[in-house]
Order: structure tokens, then C-alpha cells, then sequence
């Protein structure tokens, strides 16, 4: 069989389903907050008269997310600070030639907004993954966007994450109509230049609409994934556990073991039944394990060749000579090294970031980083003898592009030497 069609993803006509967005997008866009109401109450079940969340649900919040559980956010929002804090960039001013100096400054994105699912797994990590890095780039304006419940509440957790990473505005919005707001603004929703966060394959679709003309985002994403290389020295407990982890994202997700061991394949295959029978997600986990796959590889080589063209979201080495095979990796959103590395302790508290390149994408895009919330901006200045120094070539270079008023530019500045 060949490799592109053995590591197929699941996929699904989107023709509808960009029909859907569009039309619901349009809505947003000419109606505003009217529009964010009606779909509030159509998808989400919500009747919400006031979008934003107010410091009294923010108290109550507070009020209902126990200390054990703040102490652990607090924890994870301490090392996602420590490790995105040293990512800044520093830029160095360089004299590329005689009198011409160049450099780059990194300066932040003003405003930027962030969907957070609410459905069926609220990700309050994904607060703090998102939060925290805007916050450290200094973007004046954050604002979230996450589903209410029934009753028109956000979950409690959420709004702690909130607070704790320094979202400025949070508002009680969901899916395609949460991104409208935020790209195209609303009486009450501020527009935003750049959206991040993950979603449905409704909130993907609505992204990928609104970046064609009206706001950039973080990157293409599609459902959750996650593939395990493993050999003979595998605990195919944790094999399996890792594999179930990422099958209870969603039905559409898949998981990937590529495996150099024939006598662990069934060993991992008995652990998934015994582990996804006392799995509360266990039918969504038992759906998604049907798009996944347990490939037996004869060396490790081919192990490596494989995983590099799949690009996996996440990538799982358990292997005992895991750092070799690390140097191999080049196509891979996130690593998670050795036997007591489980991709849960990136998706919570190791201070790497989750919001990861799927569906392949990771051959050409990396996750959000700090990067992501700032744009390079480049300058450069020539001194008299700058002028001197490339002021023919540059004349030259417009004249044989047959763009005068580019040498003109340049000609009427060395006429004053």
C-alpha cells in the first residue's frame, strides 16, 4: 500500500458547509449584534441580551472554581509565561555595506481575539495558551470569544483563565458568529486584526472565510491528531493511554502508532479496550479510533520517513533511543520525548503551546508562539556615504525594470553629493 494513502486522513465534503458559514457570516457582518443574538439562540440554545461578560459573572466565577483547581492554572500559566517570555526577539542593527544600516523590530499585534470552545470539553488551557503569549507581546487589546451554556453562562473556569493570563473583554459568543464578531466588529464586539483559537469544522471553516479579506489567523487547522513511534521497550499502558487521550478530542479525530514491534501491537490493542471501557468519553473516543491506524515498520528509518511525511499535530517518541530519533524529526507540530512524556503535559502545563498546525499543515507551519502575536516590522537608513555606496546599482536596477520614477528616486538624492 502506499504511504499517502495509508495515512489518509478522515475527510468530509465542505461544500454545505461553506454555504452555511458564508450565509451566517453575511448575517454578522450586515446586522451586528442583532444577527450574534439569533444565532446565539438558534445554535447555542441561548438567550443572551447581554454579549459581554460583566465583573459580577466574573466574581461568581471566581466564586465557583475551587482553589485546588486555580492553583493549578496558576502553575501552568507560570511555566506557559516562562517559556513563551523567552522567545522575544531582539533585534540587532547591521551595516550590510558602507553607510547603509538595516534592522527589524518586533512590534506587537494591537488587536487580537480568541475563540475558545465551550461545547462538550471547555479548554480553559486554551486561555492561557493563547492569553498568555498576547499578553507578553503587548497587545493592547484582548479580547475572547466562548460559548454559553443554556442559561446563558460561560464556564466558570474559563473566566478564571481569563483573568489569570489578562484577556481584556470576554464575550458570550459561539462558533461561526464569534468569528464574524470579532473579524468584522460589532456594536458591542471590537474588531480585531488576528484570531486564534480552535474550533469546530463550522469555526475552521469560518477562519479560513473571514482571513481572505478581514482578519488574519493563527493557521489552517483541521481535526485533533496524535502519532506514538514506539518499540520492543514501550509500556503499551502508557502507548494506549496516549492514544485514547487524543480519540476523546473528537469523532473526527485519529491517533497513529507506527511501531518497529510486532509483540507490542497486541499488548497496546488490549490496553485501548480495557482503558476505553472506563473512558466517560468513551463513545466519542471509540468513533475516532475507527479513522485510526497501528502501523509495523521494519527499521527505524522507515519509522522516520513515515512520520515525516504524515506531519503529525503531536508526535510521541517512546523508544529508547528517543533523542536520535528527535534529530530526525523535521515535519511535526509539537515532541514529546521518552516514556514519561504523555502529550497532556504540553496540552496543560509543560509552558509549550497547544494550539498546533493539524491536517498536515505542520510541513509548512509551526504553532502559535510570540511570534504570533507580533509582526517584524523592517527599517533602514542611508548615510551620504550609504548614497554613494548603492546609489548607481539601485539606478541601474530600476532602469532595467523600466520603473523611471523608482532611479528617479534614488538620482535626484546623488545630484546632492
Amino acid at each position: 500500500m502506499e504511504w499517502a494513502a495509508l495515512l489518509r486522513r478522515p475527510t468530509k465534503d465542505a461544500t454545505e458547509l461553506n454555504d452555511v458559514v458564508a450565509g451566517v457570516l453575511h448575517e454578522i457582518r450586515q446586522r451586528g449584534d442583532e444577527a450574534v443574538r439569533e444565532f446565539e439562540l438558534k445554535f447555542d440554545k441561548a438567550q443572551v441580551s447581554d454579549l459581554a461578560v460583566s465583573e459580577a459573572e466574573m466574581q461568581e466565577a471566581e466564586s465557583l472554581v475551587s482553589n485546588e483547581l486555580k492553583e493549578a492554572l496558576q502553575l501552568a500559566h507560570h511555566n506557559i509565561y516562562t517559556f513563551h517570555e523567552a522567545q522575544r526577539f531582539e533585534g540587532e542593527k547591521c551595516e550590510v555595506t558602507n553607510g547603509v544600516t538595516c534592522w527589524q523590530k518586533a512590534i506587537p499585534i494591537e488587536r487580537v481575539g480568541l475563540y475558545i470552545p465551550g461545547g462538550t470539553a471547555p479548554l480553559f488551557s486554551t486561555v492561557l495558551m493563547l492569553a498568555t503569549p498576547a499578553k507578553i507581546a503587548g497587545c493592547r487589546k484582548i479580547v475572547l470569544c466562548t460559548p454559553p451554556n443554556r442559561k446563558g453562562k460561560v464556564n466558570p473556569a474559563i473566566l478564571v483563565a481569563a483573568r489569570i493570563a489578562g484577556v481584556d473583554r470576554i464575550f458570550k459568543i459561539g462558533g461561526v458568529q464569534a468569528i464574524g464578531a470579532m473579524a468584522y466588529g460589532t456594536e458591542s464586539v471590537p474588531k480585531v486584526y488576528k484570531i486564534f483559537g480552535p474550533g469546530n469544522q463550522y469555526v475552521m471553516c469560518a477562519k479560513q472565510q473571514v482571513a481572505l479579506h478581514d482578519a488574519a489567523i493563527d493557521m489552517p487547522a483541521g481535526p485533533s491528531e496524535v502519532e506514538v513511534l514506539a518499540d520492543h521497550s514501550a509500556n503499551p499502558a502508557f502507548v494506549a493511554a496516549d492514544l485514547l487521550s487524543q480519540a476523546e478530542h473528537g469523532v473526527d479525530s485519529q491517533v497513529l502508532l507506527v511501531t518497529t514491534s510486532e509483540e507490542l501491537i497486541p499488548q497496546v490493542e488490549q490496553e485501548v479496550e480495557r482503558q476505553l471501557a472506563l473512558l466517560p468519553r468513551k463513545d466519542i473516543a471509540t468513533q475516532a479510533l475507527e479513522n485510526s491506524k497501528i502501523i509495523l515498520v521494519s527499521h527505524r528509518d522507515e519509522m522516520m520517513r513515515l512520520t515525516n511525511q504524515y506531519a503529525p499535530e503531536h508526535l510521541i517518541i517512546e523508544t529508547e533511543n528517543y533523542m536520535e530519533l528527535a534529530d530526525k524529526v523535521v515535519n511535526a507540530g509539537s515532541v514529546f520525548l521518552g516514556h514519561l512524556t504523555p502529550e497532556s503535559a504540553g496540552d496543560y502545563a509543560s509552558g509549550t503551546n497547544h494550539t498546533l498546525p493539524t491536517n498536515g499543515y505542520a510541513v509548512a507551519y509551526n504553532g502559535v508562539n510570540l511570534d504570533s502575536f507580533q509582526r517584524k516590522v523592517t527599517f533602514q537608513e542611508l548615510s551620504p556615504q550609504g548614497l554613494h555606496t548603492i546609489g548607481h546599482a539601485v539606478e541601474l536596477m530600476a532602469a532595467g525594470e523600466q520603473l523611471d520614477a523608482h532611479k528617479n528616486a534614488m538620482t535626484i538624492r546623488l545630484k546632492t553629493l
